[in-house]
């Protein structure tokens, strides 16, 4: 059963986070998740728990970069696996809140 969501689809509560959620989630969102997908959603996750909160896209993408490497970390490749908004989805899928930066 999917856990509880906002009006934009975003988990209530985080604890009800899992990646079988991740992958409800992905279903209404309509985005297939790949391996590449998972990279980038268990980095955001990292990256929250790390630091208490939610980057800008542009530290996102130096962030991702920093650790995954100039390929990944670029704004056309994330918009391959998150074409609507990339660090909204990311996070969304990852369970997290809506970063303060997205409308």
């Amino acid at each position: 059963m999917m856990p509880e969501t906002t009006t934009q689809g975003f988990l209530v509560n985080m604890g009800d986070w899992n990646e079988m959620v991740a992958e409800q989630l992905a279903e209404v969102n309509k985005i297939a998740l790949t391996a590449a997908h998972w990279e980038i959603i268990h980095f955001i996750r990292d990256y929250y728990q790390q630091f208490k909160h939610l980057p800008t896209m542009r530290v996102f993408i130096k962030a991702i970069a920093k650790t995954l490497g100039e390929d990944k970390g670029n704004s056309r490749y994330l918009h391959t696996l998150f074409p609507d908004a990339p660090l909204r989805d990311a996070c969304k899928l990852a369970g997290l809140p809506k970063p303060p930066t997205c409308l």
